[in-house]
């Protein structure tokens, strides 16, 4: 299986941008119900919401939190900034264009790192969670919900042979296991629960 690039995820997202929400949240309804309600209603303080994309999440978050949103894709962000405008969210959440994997923010800035369905394309996930563990202060908290090789043994074989082409077309990797990169980076894993045949991920994970 191919290795993905910036570059790649940079063309895949740009050009599915426009089509993304109803994609994703089709998705979401059949697979992963609640995911983004449950991950925003963890963070606290200080947000860093990598690979924002479109920005589903901001309008779920808190009057109290605050949020540095990073995005790779420049039509993912113009899209995420026409929503923050539309909710009248420009007080509380910044958006940025940048690479997860090179944070520009100082170290222990946050007290919140939170991703969505971002680790599948992130090209060097475990860099994204070393930038992650270095821009939370000790105690800060690692939130995802995330998609990965399911429990059921026929449905993962399943995964595992579609998985060359939703890497090829969409940067996804169907069957990546968020937890490992976690802990490469040095968090603490709080607890796990999986849900719809363990092909949903929801993980705390905290810096020491």
């Amino acid at each position: 299986m191919r290795a993905t690039t910036d570059a790649d995820v940079r063309r895949v997202f740009d050009r599915m941008a426009d089509r993304y929400d109803g994609q994703m949240l089709a998705w979401e309804r059949r697979l992963f119900p609640g995911s983004r309600e449950w991950a925003v209603g963890q963070a606290r303080g200080r947000v860093v919401e990598i690979a924002v994309g479109t920005g589903l999440n901001l309008p779920l978050y808190g009057p109290d939190a605050t949020v540095i949103g990073i995005e790779l894709s420049e039509r993912m962000l113009e899209l995420a900034r026409r929503r923050v405008a539309l909710a009248g969210l420009g007080e509380r959440v910044e958006l940025r264009q940048g690479d997860v994997q090179r944070l520009d923010l100082p170290d222990g800035s946050a007290d919140t790192v939170l991703s969505t369905f971002t680790m599948c394309t992130i090209p060097d996930p475990v860099a994204a969670a070393r930038e992650a563990y270095r821009v939370l202060r000790p105690g800060g908290r690692f939130v995802l919900a995330e998609h990965g090789p399911s429990s059921n043994p026929l449905i993962r074989a399943g995964m595992r042979l579609v998985e060359p082409l939703f890497v090829r077309f969409e940067a996804d990797h169907l069957t990546r296991d968020p937890r490992p990169f976690l802990e490469q980076a040095g968090f603490q894993i709080e607890s796990v629960d999986r849900m719809t045949r363990g092909i949903c991920f929801r993980v705390l994970a905290v810096r020491p």
